[in-house]
């Protein structure tokens, strides 16, 4: 671009160069550029030697094809050139008028002299011409000396316009191994300046990141692979600069950068491999048909159908008794039972099991073989088998806020022996210490059993156990995963406490805040945030709020001229909206203190100035002031110190109370093994104990959730509704913190051998016409202890107590 000073020379320079070819012209003809034609025959009268009777003045105007420089940044208006007619002899008789594209607003002429000027700056890419006309009149008269004529004024060029890629970024792919020269994606890159004057918008194509795997042709942007042997499994991505410069790239001239992110698709050119070249696993002879046995994996470091892999069974004694399929999503082989097994018949089978691809390349054929075996053994196992749950392993979605009591999945499990014996279910409790989820003892239907919360909890995994009645020392179990699905139940909020300042001197529309929020939630389509004023502060005249749409917001002025000494603090109120469903909200507060600044907006003081005292304020007068204060502070204390005296409720002393515990006693009796303490002091008055500080865990005894005792047989099974309500109730009683103590309930439903406690019937009870003997109660384990220290022979001194 030119400086006002070369500008200046070059229009010198210009009006020189026209000014001496205009007055060239007009010595070499009196007409170069005539407005209307010559008649026919006129041409050779004119050259003839013969004397005309009259003469006839040529009259025509005398210029050249205007140019001007684009982007012209000069001061002055910049000189485009002269009209000039022959009839003009310089005595300022002629009056030139300029009209149309631009005359006026773009273009003036002097009328008197000819000279045409611009006076505003011109963009050759916004209009490469102005086409205007020109006319000569007599001043005096205001007769036209010239006909009308048309010319045109081209704006020339200069470099003022870089290259751009207007598809860019890019995004391209190309097979892993490709060979060199592979074309890729072709770039373009273009440039607004004028591809016919110049070198201005001859772009050349470089490459400045991404060597020395790919290149770029300099002159059509195609990019190519550079490298051989580009494997997908060391690299995949890789991402390319490629600069576009114009000026045939030559130095000074203005260049335009892309991005191109090329991906490395892959080919089969790995084949598969075991990493164990020998499986040892074991089956139950009860095992059902397409039961599963065991899985295999063959590893192959390809992806998509390259890594399809399809197994069989090649050899072995066991070729007729399993089969292997191949899981379609894991690309693993199962092996499953094809026949019955029995134990007795074969107790061992040995497989040689084949990994190959089914999809093959011709060119990568010399790095396989793409194939490879392993070997399988088998044992069959003659125990007796527990309850085996199908499937073995689920997996559950339950949203969060689920009621308590609901049914979330139906555990099945089944005795594989021939009695086929009932089965009763239960959750191993150190899988789950929260007690989360309760399963019926008959049906295995899995409930919630107390309020989940995917920000607290998003994944549980249980463990559900499996018992045979008459065998209860055969337990299954099943791994149940449970993901707890989020619901929008968390309101957006800030993160920290939010404290800006706003000078004393600030104008209207300043930012002083940007603020953001927070989300516990975590909805499908992301979070997404909306902040606005709360309604009390919707027509607040101080400050406003523009939300980014990129999960902040401003806090603006809305106002000049903030005053310590009227308000020092300003509060804000800010509601922020989630874009769940449904939509929550919640109100954040803003605290905006007025401060004293300087001009560049540096805090200098945030702490209004005390209020001077009146000068003709004697000191008697602040002492006596100050003696008047103080007396109100003596009596306000008073007053509030035996208010307080008066509404302290009556509570007994710890230490003069003997009634200080209630002592709970197991029905059997246990001694102090059974006993626990619960504080009586929080029943004389709850409120007051309630309110004395935070709310805390309840610490009495909590009961085991057992619908029956496992060795106890059941005939029925229990409502769901009933389920429903007792679940919902029990998670009430647990977080109340002022219920009285758990009950105790124990069922007994049969005595006799198959009683723990073995037969309490009198009839088989040791007597004696003198005395009856309970020396029994010594074999009955702790818990009878001391009735059997009580009512037992003891041989030895009673133990202290």
């Amino acid at each position: 671009m030119w400086t006002s000073g070369r500008m200046s020379n070059a229009k010198s320079w210009l009006g020189l160069g026209m000014s001496l070819y205009f007055w060239g012209l007009m010595d070499l003809t009196t007409t170069v550029l005539s407005s209307t034609p010559t008649p026919p025959g006129k041409l050779e009268e004119l050259l003839s030697d013969k004397p005309q009777s009259h003469s006839r003045t040529k009259r025509s105007w005398v210029w050249n094809q205007f140019f001007v420089l684009e982007e012209y940044t000069g001061t002055d208006p910049l000189y485009v050139g002269k009209l000039h007619s022959d009839m003009d002899r310089g005595d300022g008789s002629i009056k030139y008028i300029l009209s149309g594209e631009g005359a006026g607003v773009v273009f003036t002429i002097d009328d008197t002299t000819g000279d045409i000027h611009a006076i505003q700056r011109l963009d050759r890419e916004e209009r490469a011409q102005y086409t205007l006309r020109a006319q000569a009149l007599d001043r005096r008269t205001g007769r036209p000396m010239e006909p009308e004529s048309e010319f045109i004024i081209k704006i020339q060029d200069i470099n003022d316009n870089e290259p751009k890629f207007l598809d860019g970024p890019y995004v391209a792919t190309v097979p892993e191994m490709s060979p060199v020269g592979t074309s890729v994606i072709q770039v373009t890159a273009t440039d607004a300046d004028d591809p016919t004057y110049g070198n201005s918008a001859r772009v050349v194509y470089s490459i400045l990141q991404g060597q020395p795997y790919f290149s770029v042709d300099s002159k059509t942007g195609v990019i190519r692979t550079a490298l051989m042997n580009m494997d997908r499994e060391a690299k995949e991505y890789y991402e390319v600069i490629i600069q576009a410069k114009d000026m045939g790239g030559q130095l000074g001239g203005l260049a335009g950068t892309t991005t191109v992110n090329i991906t490395l698709s892959d080919v089969n050119d790995n084949p598969p491999r075991f990493p164990q070249k020998h499986y040892q696993m074991s089956v139950l002879e009860s095992a059902p048909v397409s039961s599963t046995v065991g899985r295999v994996f063959a590893k192959d470091l390809d992806e998509g159908i390259n890594a399809e892999m399809k197994y069989t069974i090649v050899d072995g004694d066991g070729a007729d008794t399993f089969d292997i399929n191949t899981d379609p999503n894991f690309q693993v082989g199962i092996i499953t039972v094809k026949k019955p097994l029995s134990f007795e018949s074969k107790k061992s089978y040995t497989l040689k099991v084949e990994g190959a691809n089914p999809h093959l390349e011709m060119r990568f054929l010399n790095l396989g073989p793409f194939q490879d075996t392993t070997t399988v053994h088998i044992s069959v196992e003659d125990v007796d088998e527990p309850p085996v749950f199908e499937p073995g392993f689920y997996f559950v979605e339950v949203p969060e806020d689920v009621a308590i009591g609901t049914t979330i999945q139906i555990i099945s499990a089944k005795d594989p022996d021939v009695t086929n014996n009932s089965i009763r279910y239960s959750i191993d409790r150190s899988s789950d210490p929260g007690r989360f989820f309760y399963v019926d003892i008959t049906t295995g239907a899995l409930m919630t059993a107390r309020p989940l919360d995917r920000e607290e909890f998003s994944w549980h995994n249980i463990t559900v156990l499996a018992m045979e009645m008459n065998n209860p020392s055969q337990v299954g179990s099943v791994s149940v995963t449970i993901k707890v699905l989020d619901v929008n139940d968390n309101a957006p909020e800030f993160p920290r406490f939010y404290e800006a300042f706003v000078c004393e001197n600030a104008k209207a529309g300043q930012l002083i805040q940007t603020v953001s929020a927070v989300d516990q939630d975590e909805p499908r389509n992301g979070q997404h945030f909306y902040y606005r004023l709360a309604p009390e502060a919707a027509n607040n005249p101080n400050f406003t709020i523009r939300d980014n749409q990129d999960n902040t917001a401003r806090i603006l002025t809305r106002r000049s001229g903030f005053r310590q000494q009227e308000q020092s603090v300003f509060y804000l109120p800010i509601l922020i909206s989630d874009n769940g469903q449904p939509v929550l909200s919640s109100t954040g507060t803003l605290t905006i203190q007025v401060c004293n600044c300087d001009d560049d907006g540096h805090v200098l003081s945030c702490s209004p100035e005390a209020y001077m005292l009146p000068v003709s304020l004697s000191r008697g007068a602040l002492i006596a002031i100050l003696a008047c204060i103080f007396v109100l502070l003596v009596l306000v204390l008073l007053i509030l110190s035996m208010r307080r005296h008066r509404k302290q409720p009556y509570i007994i002393d710890d230490e003069e109370n003997i009634h200080e515990n209630i002592v709970r006693y197991d029905d059997e009796g246990g001694g102090e093994e059974d006993t626990e303490a619960f504080d009586i002091a929080a029943m004389w008055n709850p409120r007051e104990a309630q309110a004395g500080g935070a709310p805390k865990s309840r610490q009495d005894m909590l009961p085991e959730i057992e619908s029956l005792s496992r060795y106890v047989p059941q005939t029925c099974a229990v409502n769901s509704s009933v389920h429903n309500y007792v679940l919902a109730k029990l998670y009430e009683a647990d977080m109340d913190l002022w219920a009285p103590p758990f009950d105790s309930l124990q069922t007994y439903m049969f005595e006799g051998d198959g009683s723990v406690a073995g037969s309490l019937s009198s009839l088989q009870s040791a007597t004696s016409d003198s005395e009856q003997s309970f020396d029994f109660l010594t074999d009955w384990g702790p818990r009878f202890r001391k009735l059997a220290e009580l009512y037992g022979a003891s041989e030895g001194p009673a133990p202290l107590w």
